[in-house]
């Protein structure tokens, strides 16, 4: 079964897209100063923050506020840190300075309490191409391909592609939830979800180029890393989040797999090779946007953001390719079957 190629980039960038604790921004004495003037007084400027000055427990829940206002509030030292930062940006802009990070980010505008509205909305529509292409693709399989007698699809990989497209699904929410707020819970619920697929993908990689079919030799692929990437997601979350260790082992994953599908590229005679070809160049090409890191423009679109929007078109692409793939199968399954009925 095929990987997909920008799948692959975005979850192998996603791993090292990791935030340092300590950035220019945060660095900067005036920042600093700020903070703590504010956790102390509760304001910056004229604008105060009224949880500042409340209990830090929140009460009983039943007199809490219901989730879906909590969610627009950060808490004290998010709100001091964010006004902080803001103002200081004006300062730097007014100076004639360019904009610099702040905990590992830059400086992004909110929008309802989401921390990078513009990578939120790319990383929603980037799962609903997924959705879109993997329901595309099941009827294709079931309503538009010829079926056996027991109603299942020619198709061999079937399973796998749902599993792929539920899997991928699961990576842009979680990547949609880390962008609208970075805290300790959704970033490790983006990194393992990351490291799931990546790690399904390296086996789709392995029994597609080597064209795997027997179920035996499949789980003997199979089970070694499933067990590496578990005990990886356990290690992430139950003992050190090391980000370091992390990256090493979403390289490996994926520049592996990304051979494996480099190659099959290479010597495969599929009819819709061309739009494998374009996946993959224009991938490389995408990536460079994350090498440059831009600011954001507008406080809204930064690089990593606009990589987002790439991957977009390129998501639609890939399911076109994945069904031209299934029909390209079972045509040919077909015909051998016809050939020994002979």
């Amino acid at each position: 079964m095929a990987f997909h190629y920008w799948t692959a980039l975005f979850l192998l960038l996603s791993c090292l897209f990791t935030f340092s604790n300590a950035s220019a921004g945060d660095a900067d004495p005036d920042y600093r100063t700020c903070i703590s003037e504010c956790e102390i007084s509760g304001c910056v400027g004229q604008l105060c923050f009224p949880q500042c000055n409340s209990s830090s427990d929140g009460g009983p829940w039943y007199i809490q506020e219901p989730l879906y206002l909590q969610w627009k509030k950060w808490g004290c030292q998010g709100d001091c840190r964010y006004q902080c930062m803001v103002n200081r940006e004006r300062e730097r802009e007014t100076l004639g300075q360019a904009p610099v990070k702040y905990h590992g980010k830059w400086p992004f505008k909110r929008v309802l309490g989401i921390q990078e509205p513009a990578s939120v909305a790319f990383s929603v529509l980037n799962l609903a191409m997924h959705f879109h292409g993997w329901l595309s693709f099941f009827i294709t399989l079931y309503y538009k391909l010829p079926l056996k007698q027991d109603k299942s699809a020619y198709y061999e990989y079937v399973g796998l592609w749902h599993i792929y497209g539920l899997l991928s699904m699961n990576s842009w929410f979680w990547s949609a939830v880390f962008h609208s707020r970075d805290v300790d819970l959704t970033e490790r619920l983006d990194y393992s979800s990351a490291v799931a697929v990546l790690g399904f993908s390296l086996i789709l990689a392995i029994l597609r180029t080597f064209d795997i079919r027997v179920e035996a030799t499949r789980v003997m692929v199979s089970a070694p890393i499933l067990a590496f990437v578990t005990t990886h997601i356990l290690y992430i979350n139950f003992y050190k989040l090391d980000y370091g260790w992390n990256m090493i082992v979403c390289v490996a994953m994926g520049v592996t797999q990304l051979f494996l599908w480099a190659r099959w590229a290479a010597v495969s005679s599929h009819p819709s090779n061309w739009k494998l070809w374009v996946v993959v160049i224009a991938g490389g090409l995408a990536m460079l946007l994350e090498i440059y890191d831009f600011p954001p423009y507008e406080g809204y679109f930064d690089a990593h953001s606009i990589w987002h929007a790439a991957t977009i078109p390129l998501t639609i692409l890939w399911w076109s390719f994945i069904r031209d793939d299934a029909e390209f199968r079972t045509s040919s399954l077909l015909k051998k079957t016809k050939t020994k009925a002979k």
